[in-house]
């Protein structure tokens, strides 16, 4: 592609601009910054709605006391239970463990401080999932 024929759509990168390469007057590669692909945008915007449908499952199976809010927090940042053990540097089992409202609750201060700190929350947000803002999808308009 030509470098005057860079897609410059808006999109998801909120006016941040990506690197792609193009072929300038010489015939050289160079580096051309572009806000966005309509294609790219659309599939882009797919995938932010499958993760906001994750998320809100979760947010209802908490809710019905059917999983930890651990298992939110899961969802918001896009990590399975291997994932989260591995950052945490624990089993996957105790993990899995802490998934089990009942024994959620019963986690000290020390393990509730490592996941928030882990998750980028307060131990309360950890705890209480309606003090978590809502996810914002970039490059759209929230309600």
């Amino acid at each position: 592609m030509l470098k005057e024929e860079v897609p410059q759509d808006q999109g998801i990168a909120d006016g941040l601009k990506e690197v792609t390469y193009a072929v300038n007057g010489n015939g050289d590669y160079v580096m051309v910054p572009s806000a966005g692909w309509e294609p790219k945008n659309i599939s882009n915007y797919q995938a932010w709605e499958v993760i906001a449908e994750q998320i809100e499952t979760a947010r209802c199976q908490v809710l019905n006391n059917e999983v930890s809010p651990l298992a939110y927090h899961m969802a918001r940042n896009q990590m399975d239970i291997g994932l989260l053990a591995q950052y945490m540097g624990i089993m996957r089992w105790r993990v899995k463990r802490h998934l089990k409202p009942q024994i959620f609750k019963k986690l000290n201060s020390n393990m509730l401080n490592r996941y928030a700190s882990l998750l980028k929350v307060t131990e309360e947000q950890l705890q209480d999932i309606s003090l978590v803002e809502k996810l914002r999808i970039p490059g759209q308009d929230q309600e």
